[in-house]
């Protein structure tokens, strides 16, 4: 799994800044673009996606466009999200934040152009029939759009100030963060042509996929290294943000984890395809540490 998530991410960072370099476009917002998307990070929707793909037999270069794209729109999401009006945050993976080099217009505009390229890029796959596009489409606006990914950052937004249940929590998590996971999952499986039965189990895979993610995130923000994370330790608690260690402590946090990353197991071995690298993943988004 080691040797796949460095090849892989090399070969993403590649693709991602050769799409952008190839755009016709003002070089400021380039280059705005292209900070964000060479800030780091793991590159784990589009890992999934690519994992998912090789599960299934299929050959990786089907899925490289669709994962740029996937990995656009989550780009678009921190950089926003970063914002003064959102989180205000001054760092982003060890790195000023977008609007901190380039200005908050700039910052705003940089994510749209993510955003809505990353669409263009959907509609140009090659070797892709245009019912499987058109799928892929109302896929990809249904997780980041008003029902999904845009719907959980309101839902995070109206919260503060306010304390919430577990339930209230989840939700907020299964569209903020789960939504664009369980995406990457059901684009590749599309790509791959799996069955219907096999999509379903993947997008309930996926869900326990995010919240397991996102636990692991709030635990990382109590226990994580600073120098490790890239940035700021204990700003959940205080910015007084909703978060499973503050509703449910850290202990009954950790047991949570844990039973997400067992019943994201459970579903796996439902699936007809070799589940060897989604089982690693799944494992190492439990016991990262960054």
């Amino acid at each position: 799994m080691e040797k796949f998530l460095a090849q892989e991410k090399v070969a993403i960072d590649e693709k991602l800044t050769e799409h952008i370099t190839q755009l016709n476009a003002p070089k400021s917002l380039k280059d705005s673009m292209t900070y964000s998307l060479k800030a780091g990070g793991k590159r784990i929707r589009p890992i999934l996606l690519l994992a998912t793909l090789k599960g299934f037999g299929k050959d990786l270069n089907k899925g490289y466009d669709i994962a740029c794209a996937i990995e656009m729109i989550h780009t678009y999401s921190l950089i926003h999200d970063d914002l003064p009006a959102m989180d205000d945050d001054d760092l982003r993976r060890g790195q000023p934040t977008n609007h901190k080099v380039f200005g908050e217009a700039l910052a705003i505009l940089a994510g749209d152009g993510l955003l809505t390229y990353s669409f263009t890029m959907v509609s140009q796959l090659q070797n892709v029939e245009d019912h499987i596009k058109i799928k892929l489409v109302q896929k990809i606006s249904q997780a980041a759009g008003p029902k999904g990914m845009v719907a959980g950052q309101v839902a995070d937004m109206e919260a503060e100030g306010r304390d919430l249940d577990l339930e209230e929590l989840q939700e907020i998590h299964h569209r903020k963060t789960g939504d664009l996971l369980s995406l990457s999952l059901e684009c590749g499986a599309l790509l791959a042509e799996a069955s219907q039965e096999d999509m379903h189990i993947l997008t309930r895979f996926g869900k326990h996929l995010g919240l397991a993610f996102q636990i692991k995130d709030d635990l990382l923000d109590v226990e994580g290294d600073e120098n490790v994370l890239g940035k700021r330790v204990g700003s959940d608690a205080t910015n007084d943000k909703n978060t499973y260690p503050k509703i449910l402590g850290v202990e009954k946090a950790k047991e949570t984890l844990t039973y997400h990353l067992n019943e994201a197991h459970k579903l796996l071995a439902q699936v007809d395809m070799d589940q060897t690298l989604l089982r690693q993943l799944t494992n190492y988004i439990g016991e990262r540490i960054n």
